[in-house]
């Protein structure tokens, strides 16, 4: 299995632009043989909390048919994020397009203080695609009782999305190491650059195989894509 995560620069708010730059990334993926890519926390809209109000939508919002539509034609798992809308208040989602399948979310179950005043919880504590594929985002990582409910119903690998400060990839590299090798979990984390509501995304998007050793890493301000075939171990990295 190829897995793949994608490090990209939101455009504020602009969500057009940002599936139009999510697709350049797919393409590479499709090229390169890809099962899986996931991007970063939030990466439609950009990690804009005071803007999710007015840019939440629905995951069958048809500007994103096109996602379903590469997914379909070239068996590919696409896994995007974006503010989606629900009875009780807006939520931190990934939406899953997988091939020939309806679309699936996950929305962030854990949610950081900060973002509580715009926010509200997602009713599932773990994601799947699949059966040992789990899903995280972000601060989620930081909770240990994410990533071991994700063990106990058979996650093989860890994907996590983000959007981190410097100092903040700092701290989640520790836990997702420990929980790499806590649980003989391949784990892969997707990060964005540039601005990002009131700080700068620090990038380093990074992998880690089921010993917690970092096997791949992307620097701190360039966008790009890294992937580890799971039966070779063998890793690449490119920038886009």
């Amino acid at each position: 299995m190829k897995l793949c995560v994608a490090q990209t620069r939101p455009v504020k708010g602009d969500i057009p632009q940002n599936i139009e730059n999510h697709k350049a990334f797919i393409d590479r993926a499709v090229s390169l043989g890809v099962d899986t890519i996931i991007f970063p926390e939030l990466s439609l809209t950009g990690y804009e909390p005071e803007l999710a109000g007015e840019l939440a939508t629905t995951p069958d919002d048809d500007r994103f048919d096109e996602f379903q539509e590469i997914s379909d034609a070239n068996q590919l798992t696409i896994v995007v994020g974006m503010p989606t809308r629900s009875p009780s208040g807006n939520l931190i989602t990934l939406i899953i397009f997988q091939p020939n399948l309806a679309r699936q979310t996950y929305s962030k179950h854990y949610l950081h203080a900060d973002e509580e005043p715009f926010f509200v919880s997602g009713d599932r504590p773990y994601g799947f695609i699949g059966t040992d594929v789990a899903l995280a985002i972000c601060y989620e990582l930081s909770v240990p009782a994410h990533s071991e409910t994700a063990f106990k119903h058979g996650a093989k690998v860890y994907l996590v999305s983000v959007a981190k400060t410097a100092i903040g990839v700092e701290n989640a590299v520790k836990s997702l190491s420990e929980i790499a090798q806590k649980y003989a979990m391949t784990v892969l984390m997707a990060n964005s650059v540039g601005p990002s509501d009131n700080f700068i995304s620090g990038g380093k998007s990074s992998i880690w195989n089921t010993a917690g050793e970092l096997v791949g890493q992307l620097n701190e301000s360039d966008e790009g894509i890294l992937l580890i075939d799971t039966e070779s171990q063998e890793v690449k990295q490119e920038t886009l």
